[in-house]
């Protein structure tokens, strides 16, 4: 036997065991009242109890046994035609079971009122009336899962709609990126690289370059980026985000721009979760822009710290000593923290006795 004849419902083969019970208890008490039991009217009473038992998997086998039933023929014929109906629906076999259950009712031998209308009677109610709730019941079925397709459908489509949307919208941002930062980064890239071999002295011509190498690994970090946005789906394309172990030459970068950093990380450097490296990665990136940006002329301190389940990031800088020209977008602190979050860590930033401080705590999460 497989759960499945009872639809995969434990509680559908527990209702028909129960079921199946009560009219066997029901056929041998009224078989003990008007004669004694037998072992061929046991036998009887197991064969159509069985076929009761499976009849969701073989309903017309059950109604095809209803006449070895010498007793309740009627309630055997009503179960059967019920049965028959709601598995099958206009189906050959619901034909068959009515012809089975009407010469069942008119045919076998009972005490019952005779005639015709007495006969009419007993087929429509025994036979007719439960076959036409049965089909109801199939076609009520069939319905629900008909409405269920066609929900998931739309759903599906709903999805695929709002997929073609994202990624319209991201090649549009991907053609205004390049044709408007792409653009810029490589004028300021030709300009300089210009600039390095006309500097009328060795320190113009040291900046000059500090500013191609710059603007060059920016265009490129940019254009891998555009080609992500391009792409059907993100990540796929062969531009490996960096992670912990790009800091140092984040750091190298940095201090070539003029900016003095002190870079405390371990050695040799930590395995870590992918997305909590590049976390950490953007964030002290980001707070070295920022400390660029407003607080010219200042020591950076940045911090990389593991133990057995924490990542913590620590950068920190003093006021600065000087104002800088370039303008803030103010997105990058909100940054920050959207992709600590993703990583399922925390970020704190704020003033603390002078000191601007990053901290995110990220979880380590190695990969074995």
């Amino acid at each position: 036997m497989r759960l499945a004849w009872w639809d995969g419902k434990r509680r559908t083969l527990a209702f028909d065991v129960l079921f199946t019970l009560l009219v066997a208890s029901g056929l041998v008490l009224e078989i003990s009242k008007n004669s004694d039991l037998r072992w061929y009217t046991l036998l009887l009473v197991a064969t159509q109890s069985a076929a009761m038992l499976v009849r969701r998997r073989f309903p017309l086998l059950f109604m095809a046994l209803t006449p070895v039933a010498q007793w309740w023929p009627s309630v055997q014929v009503t179960i059967a035609s019920y049965t028959v109906a709601s598995r099958k629906g206009l189906h050959w076999q619901t034909a068959v079971s009515f012809v089975i259950g009407s010469a069942v009712i008119l045919f076998f031998p009972t005490k019952r009122e005779a005639g015709i209308g007495a006969d009419v009677g007993y087929v429509v109610f025994f036979v007719l009336v439960p076959m036409l709730i049965g089909l109801w019941v199939y076609q009520r079925r069939a319905l629900l899962v008909a409405l269920r397709e066609r929900a998931e459908q739309a759903e599906r489509e709903r999805d695929l709609r709002s997929e073609r949307v994202v990624v319209a919208e991201r090649r549009r941002i991907a053609r205004e990126m390049h044709d408007v930062v792409a653009h810029r980064v490589s004028a300021i890239a030709l300009q300089s690289g210009a600039l390095t071999m006309t500097a009328p002295d060795k320190q113009t011509e040291e900046v000059a370059e500090i500013i191609r190498k710059t603007s060059t690994a920016a265009l490129t970090e940019l254009r891998e980026i555009l080609q992500v946005l391009r792409d059907e789906l993100p990540g796929e394309p062969g531009h490996v985000a960096p992670s912990l172990d790009a800091v140092p030459v984040l750091v190298a970068d940095a201090v070539d721009t003029g900016l003095k950093v002190n870079l405390t990380l371990p050695d040799p450097v930590p395995e870590v979760d992918p997305a909590a490296g590049r976390a950490a990665y953007r964030v002290i990136q980001e707070s070295l822009t920022n400390a660029t940006k407003h607080a010219p002329g200042v020591v950076v301190s940045v911090t990389v710290a593991v133990d057995n389940e924490k990542l913590v990031v620590e950068v920190t800088n003093p006021r600065g000593v000087g104002q800088s020209v370039v303008p803030g977008s103010g997105y990058g602190l909100l940054g920050m923290r959207e992709r600590v979050t993703l990583a399922g860590g925390s970020l704190q930033t704020g003033w603390i006795g002078g000191v601007f401080q990053v901290r995110a705590v990220l979880p380590r999460m190695v990969a074995e």
